[in-house]
C-alpha cells in the first residue's frame, strides 16, 4: 500500500484515525501497530513474519545489552550478536543477487560454471528498519536510551507506518516520550493534514510528471547533448519531489497522531558545498551515518588521513546501502571524495552569504552525481554522461521531441521555479533574525476576528491543488515513491 493510492485515502486512513481516536489512549500504541502491520502486510504478508523477527531479536537484545550495563564488555557482545546478525539478513536479502552475480562474472570469465541461486526478493522497507533497530541498540549500549520493556511501544516504532516504507529513520530515544505521553490537538491535526496534503501534491504533479521525462531520456540508446541534460536536470527535480513529498506525508500522518517526526530536507539544492548538501538531504539518514557509522571508525579523532578516510568509508557505505549495483558504490564514492576535498581546503560549510558561483558548481557536481545514481548500470550511466559532456547536438533528437508535451516541460519549469523560490527563501530566513511567530486567527478583547488572510488563501490553494491531485491520481497509472527500492 502507498500513501498515493486511492485505499490509502480513502479505506485505510480514514478506518484508522476514526479508531484511532475513539479508543484511549492506552490502547493506541497497540492499534497503531496492528493498523502497521496490515500496511505492511498489504504488499505482501509472508514477509511480515520477517519483519517481526527481527523486531523481536533486536527487543531481545536491546534488553540484554541494558542488563550487562553501559559499555561494558558483556554488553559489547551483545551489542555485536545484535548488529552482526541485523546485517546478516539485511546482507542476505539485499545483496546477496549481486554478490552471486558478480563472482559469476569473474568466474565464467576462466570458463568455470557459474553458481545458480535463487533470486532473492527484497522486502520492502528493509533498509530502513534495520537501521532503525541497530541504532536503538546502539544507543542503549552506550547509555543514550534505557532499554524497554514494553514490546508494544518498542514494536510501534519500528513498524509505524508513515516512515515504515521510505523513512525518515527515525530513533527510539528520541520518539520514547511522545510514545508515552503525546498530544493531540486540533491545530497539530490541522498541520499533519496540510503538511501531508503538500507532499501529496509534489508527489502526483511533479515527480510523476517528471519521472516521464526522465525515464525516456535515460532509454535513449543515442542521445544528444541536449536529450542527456534534459533527463538529468528531469531526474534532479523528480528524485527531491518525489523523496521530500514521501517526508512530507511521513511527517503530515505523524503529526496527525501526535508524533512530531525530525525534518528530513531543508532545500538542499540551494547548498554551496556538497557538505552542506548532506546537513539538507535526507537528513534523518545523513545523521545515521554521522551517528553511528562515521563516529564509530573515529570521526576526526585519529588525524588528518584518518578523518579523510572515514568520510569517503562513510559515504561509500552509504552508497552501497542505496541498493546492490556498482552505480550506488560509484555514487557514494563520488560524494565521499568532495567531503574529503572540501574538508581538505576548508571550504566554508555554513555560508552566510549566496555565492552563484559556488551554488552553481555544487549544484553540477549533485546534478552529475544523481545521473550514476539514475542509470540502471554502468553502461547507461556512461552513455549518458558521454552525451553530456561531448558538448555536440543541443538540440532534443526526434524521438525525444515526439514523446516531450507541453505539460512536461511548464512542470519542469515550475519545479525549478519553486525550488529557486523556497531555496533562496529558506537561505535568507535563516541568515536574519525570526521574525515573531503569525498567528492565523485572533480574537481580540471587542470580540472582534481577525483571521491571517495569506495562511488561509494558502491553505485553501493546497487544498484545491490536493483535490486536483487526486483527480489525476485517479487518472494515471500506478507509480511508486522511488526511495521503495531501498
Amino acid at each position: 500500500m502507498v500513501f498515493s493510492s486511492n485505499v490509502f485515502l480513502f479505506l485505510f486512513l480514514p478506518v484508522f484515525l476514526g479508531l484511532y481516536y475513539l479508543s484511549g489512549n492506552r490502547y493506541r500504541n497497540l492499534l497503531l501497530l496492528v493498523a502497521s502491520y496490515i500496511f505492511y502486510a498489504w504488499w505482501r504478508v509472508d514477509f511480515l513474519a520477517l519483519f517481526a523477527g527481527v523486531t523481536l531479536w533486536n527487543y531481545w537484545i536491546g534488553l540484554k545489552v541494558g542488563a550487562a550495563g553501559v559499555r561494558t564488555k558483556p554488553a559489547q557482545r551483545w551489542l555485536l550478536l545484535g548488529v552482526g546478525v541485523d546485517l546478516a539478513i539485511l546482507g542476505y536479502f539485499k545483496y546477496a543477487n549481486f554478490g552471486v552475480d558478480s563472482l559469476n562474472a569473474i568466474i565464467t570469465s576462466f570458463g568455470l560454471e557459474p553458481f545458480i541461486l535463487t533470486h532473492v526478493l527484497l522486502p520492502i522497507g528493509i533498509s530502513f528498519y534495520i537501521f532503525e533497530s541497530i541504532s536503538y541498540i546502539i544507543d542503549v549500549y552506550r547509555g543514550d536510551t534505557p532499554a524497554t520493556r514494553n514490546l508494544i511501544d518498542f514494536a510501534a516504532f519500528v513498524a509505524i507506518f508513515p516512515h515504515l516504507i521510505a523513512g525518515p529513520v527515525l530513533r527510539f530515544k528520541d520518539l520514547v516520550d511522545q510514545f508515552n505521553n503525546r498530544t493531540h490537538t486540533l491545530d497539530k491535526f490541522s498541520e499533519g493534514c496540510t503538511r501531508f496534503m503538500q507532499g501529496f501534491i509534489k508527489k502526483v504533479f511533479i515527480a510523476d510528471t517528471l519521472a516521464v521525462v526522465a525515464d525516456h531520456c535515460f532509454a535513449l540508446q543515442n542521445p544528444t547533448t541536449g536529450d542527456a541534460w534534459l533527463g538529468a536536470l528531469a531526474y534532479t527535480a523528480q528524485l527531491y519531489f518525489d523523496f521530500s513529498g514521501y517526508s512530507d506525508m511521513a511527517i503530515g500522518l505523524g503529526l496527525m497522531m501526535g508524533f512530531r517526526f525530525m525534518e528530513n530536507f531543508k532545500q538542499p539544492y540551494i547548498s554551496q558545498s556538497i557538505t552542506e548538501f548532506w546537513r539538507r538531504w535526507h537528513i534523518s539518514l545523513s545523521t545515521w551515518l554521522r551517528d553511528y557509522l562515521y563516529i564509530t571508525l573515529g570521526g576526526n579523532r585519529k588525524g588528518t588521513f584518518a578523518t579523510y578516510r572515514n568520510l569517503f568509508l562513510t559515504m561509500l557505505l552509504g552508497g552501497l546501502w542505496h541498493g546492490a549495483n556498482f552505480t550506488y558504490i560509484i555514487w557514494g564514492a563520488w560524494h565521499g571524495m568532495w567531503l574529503a576535498i572540501e574538508r581538505a581546503l576548508g571550504i566554508d560549510t555554513n555560508p552566510q552569504r549566496f555565492n552563484p558561483v559556488k551554488w552553481a558548481f555544487t549544484f553540477l557536481l549533485v546534478v552529475v552525481g544523481w545521473v550514476i545514481f539514475r542509470a540502471e548500470n554502468l553502461e547507461v550511466a556512461g552513455r549518458m554522461y558521454g552525451a553530456m559532456f561531448s558538448f555536440g547536438q543541443w538540440q532534443l533528437s526526434e524521438l525525444n521531441r515526439a514523446q516531450l508535451t507541453g505539460l512536461q516541460v511548464a512542470t519542469l519549469i515550475v519545479a525549478y521555479l519553486t525550488l529557486a523560490f523556497f531555496g533562496l527563501r529558506d537561505f535568507y530566513r535563516n541568515a536574519t533574525p525570526p521574525a515573531a511567530p503569525r498567528i492565523p486567527a485572533q480574537v481580540h478583547g471587542d470580540g472582534t476576528l481577525s483571521l491571517d488572510w495569506t495562511r488561509v488563501m494558502t491553505r485553501a490553494l493546497v487544498l484545491l491543488l490536493f483535490v486536483a491531485s487526486i483527480l489525476k491520481l485517479s487518472a494515471q497509472s500506478y507509480s511508486p515513491f522511488l526511495y521503495f527500492q531501498f
